[in-house]
């Protein structure tokens, strides 16, 4: 229905999770891929799993809070392939550390989930439109922790809202350019991260209640839509935001906050 044939296309955190799961969506649809982040052991083992579909892809290991990390992962698209025609900001989370209830978070905290999740995802669609010659697609991975409440992880929450603020307003600034902005608000997608928090049968079945189509999300899940965002097909899409979720909007912080304090009460 759509092709990314010709198209070269950045994913930040593609090396494993939904970045990675965006990234094969990307190949398979025919784009030329450049995957980003921290992890060059997984980065290797998922360009060698693009190569192995017939997709061009490169690894370029670095920080996206960075700049200059940020800068040489847009100059590395340029340089392999030319062009850059789409840039999907996945990298992002919130280390286990860094999160709690508001009333303990300290700025330490704060800052490195406010910089990996609002800051480094807005300079790093900023580098990816100035080298964006002929136009191209943006999308911005968000989370429903945006629109909900999320005790334990509220900063978490605070960024994502601020980045899909942000998104509709980079979709207005830059569409003049031809550049298109999106964002996808995935509900619960079940990551090697996520296992390690739903690492019980009950906390997977408390999730998996809230969810209509009775089942969490996979990582292939999200990167369709993704692709299609990037795609020619989506020609006339731009400033929104997408919740790919199942059909549930319970949030899990709410959810898991909600038992611990029902738990304590009895």
């Amino acid at each position: 229905m759509f092709s990314l044939a010709g198209k070269t296309v950045v994913v930040t955190g593609g090396g494993k999770g939904i970045g990675r799961g965006i990234a094969t969506a990307m190949a398979h649809a025919g784009a030329q891929v450049v995957i980003g982040g921290r992890d060059a052991g997984a980065l290797a083992d998922t360009v060698a799993a693009l190569q192995a579909l017939g997709a061009s892809a490169l690894a370029v290991p670095g920080d996206i809070t960075q700049a200059n990390d940020r800068q040489r992962l847009v100059q590395a698209a340029l340089d392999r392939f030319g062009a850059l025609d789409g840039w999907v900001n996945n990298a992002g989370s919130a280390n286990p550390a860094d999160v709690g209830p508001l009333d303990g978070i300290d700025e330490g905290q704060w800052d490195r989930v406010v910089d990996l999740n609002l800051k480094a995802a807005f300079f790093a669609a900023q580098a990816a439109a100035r080298a964006m010659k002929r136009g191209g697609a943006i999308v911005n991975i968000s989370s429903r922790s945006a629109s909900y409440p999320n005790p334990g992880t509220g900063h978490y929450g605070a960024a994502k809202a601020a980045l899909e603020n942000l998104t509709r307003t980079m979709a207005a600034e830059w569409g003049h350019r031809g550049i298109r902005v999106n964002a996808v608000a995935p509900g619960v997608v079940m990551t090697e991260e996520l296992a390690r928090t739903l690492n019980t049968e009950s906390r997977i079945r408390r999730q998996v209640e809230t969810v209509p189509l009775q089942r969490l999300g996979t990582p292939d899940d999200i990167g369709p839509l993704c692709a299609f965002l990037v795609s020619d097909a989506a020609a006339w899409t731009s400033g929104t935001v997408i919740a790919v979720n199942g059909g549930s909007f319970v949030p899990m912080g709410y959810l898991s906050y909600l038992h611990r304090v029902n738990r304590a009460a009895g």
